[in-house]
Parts: structure tokens; C-alpha cells; sequence
């Protein structure tokens, strides 16, 4: 099973034991979930996910004492507590933002961003990429559905993509955030743990291209030295050298891989970094006049 989908079980087992919590996440439930049927007068949902489906209908039993069979008093019933009816008693486009007297409180926000995430959220592997979307059928909705995450102080973008408006979240942070306010403790966890490893192998990594790095510059560095230091002997002698260069050009051809601190201990008396980088590039500096 994808991550998406172990997050999606694990919100479709958990209900709310507050009524109006479970009244906000029906409320999801049908504002993502949910059509008209083609004379407007029904909704139907369309679940893939049979744990969705099980889970609506839960709600639809808990908050309205239904049974197996939906009467239409009680879809009348559903469509007002839900403040679905328009002014003329019609079922109103359900891909709208949500009456806010369902989303008033706190936890109603959470149970609504739950319902809505079950519905039209996903996410990516985190092993790949960190991203976490809800599709959303109109902008009016998408807007809403962002300003209510952006209230918890996460930060969350808008992008249309074809015909769909979509709430998405990008960084790590932000989607371990997300994932506590609607509920999902054990996929935040296991998210955090994969969070940890893949920046442990991030920083071992670019430690590991950084210490490469450095090597590659020192041979290279050490590699002209010993050039000019041999074009020095040729043409020039290490006798008509003065005495401290001398020294270090003998010392860096005895010791070709030693990097600067340990070739200046060998010096007598011994020099710092410093003073052998400055030794070494007066020696260049003569081997450049020499060409």
C-alpha cells in the first residue's frame, strides 16, 4: 500500500465521539465526495476506497440514526443540518466552501480537513518527495480550503491543473503539520522517522562530496607544486635558492601528498599553514618567471 493510502486508513478508522465533529466531517464528506444526480434532487457518492465509503456511512448512522436503507426525509434531514439547501429549499452545487457555522470550532477545522483529505487528498512517497494535495473542483473552494490551513500556521500554495484547482504542500515541515492536525499520529511518526534517515544520508553525502572535493583540490594544488618545484631544479638549482625555500621545495618533493599543516612539521624550525603556503607560492612565482 502506497503512503497515501496508509494515511487514508488510518483517518477512515478514527470517529470523532463529538457530534458536531462528525457533522463538519460529513459536511467534507459531501462538499468533495459527493454530485448531484442529473435531476439535482439526490447526491451520490462515488468511493473507490471501500474504508472511505464504510466511514460515511458510520457518520450518516452516528449523527442521524440511519439504518441500511436512506429515506428521503433523511437525506432532507442530511441537506439541512449540513446547510446544503439554498433559499428555495435546492440542493446547492456541492463543490462550494462549507457553511462556516460547521466549522466554528477548532476541532470541527480538524474533522473537516480530515473528511476532505479522505475524499480528494493524496500524497507522495516521502521516500521520493515531499507533497500533499487536495483537489478541488472550483477556485471559491480551493481559496477556502487554504485559509483554513494557513490558520494553523502552515503554509500552503494554490495551482490550477486543467480543469481542477489544486491546495498543495511542499515542504516536510509543513506536511508533518498537516498530518497532526487531522488525526494521523502514526503515519506523522513514520513520516518523521523516513524525515530523519533521508537527511542523515543528505548530510553524510554532501560531507562525503565535500571531503572529495577537498582531496581533488589538494592533489591538484600539490601537483603543480611538484611541477614548478622540478622546473625550479632543472633550470635554476635548489643551491641558488635561499635557505627557507629550499627546505620546503626539498620537503614537498619527499613528501608529494602531505597536506600544508603536515609539511610545515617537517620544517626545522616548524611553520604554520600559513607560512608553508606562502613558501610554496613564492616558489611558484619563480617557476612562472622561469617560463
Amino acid at each position: 500500500m502506497s503512503f497515501s493510502g496508509t494515511v487514508k486508513e488510518e483517518l477512515a478508522a478514527y470517529i470523532s465521539p463529538a457530534r458536531h465533529c462528525q457533522l463538519a466531517e460529513l459536511a467534507a464528506f459531501f462538499h468533495f465526495g459527493g454530485r448531484l444526480t442529473e435531476d439535482g434532487r439526490h447526491i451520490k457518492f462515488d468511493m473507490e476506497n471501500e474504508a472511505i465509503a464504510r466511514k460515511c456511512f458510520t457518520l450518516l448512522q452516528k449523527t442521524f440514526n440511519i439504518n441500511n436503507v436512506m429515506r428521503e426525509e433523511d437525506e432532507e434531514k442530511i441537506c439541512q443540518a449540513l446547510h446544503l439547501y439554498d433559499e428555495e429549499r435546492h440542493i446547492i452545487p456541492l463543490d462550494t466552501p462549507v457553511n462556516a457555522l460547521l466549522i466554528k470550532n477548532n476541532c470541527c477545522v480538524r474533522a473537516y480537513l480530515r473528511g476532505a483529505f479522505l475524499c480528494a487528498g493524496s500524497m507522495s512517497d516521502p521516500e521520493k518527495s515531499y507533497h500533499l494535495e487536495f483537489v478541488c473542483n472550483r477556485p471559491e473552494q480551493a481559496g477556502q480550503l487554504k485559509r483554513i490551513i494557513q490558520e494553523f500556521q502552515i503554509e500552503a500554495k494554490t495551482i490550477k491543473r486543467k480543469k481542477y484547482y489544486v491546495v498543495y504542500l511542499k515542504e516536510g515541515s509543513g506536511i508533518v503539520d498537516l498530518l497532526n492536525v487531522i488525526g494521523a499520529h502514526v503515519s506523522l511518526m513514520n513520516l518523521e522517522n523516513l524525515r530523519i534517515v533521508k537527511e542523515m544520508r543528505n548530510s553524510i553525502n554532501r560531507r562525503v562530496n565535500c571531503e572529495a572535493a577537498n582531496i581533488t583540490k589538494t592533489v591538484t594544488a600539490a601537483s603543480r607544486q611538484i611541477e614548478d618545484i622540478l622546473l625550479i631544479k632543472k633550470r635554476y638549482g635548489f643551491e641558488n635558492l635561499p635557505d627557507n625555500l629550499r627546505q620546503m621545495a626539498e620537503i614537498r618533493l619527499e613528501y608529494p601528498e602531505a597536506p600544508l599543516k603536515e609539511l610545515g612539521e617537517y620544517l626545522e624550525p616548524a611553520v604554520g599553514k600559513s607560512g608553508v603556503n606562502h613558501r610554496l607560492r613564492k616558489l611558484s612565482e619563480i617557476a612562472e618567471h622561469m617560463r
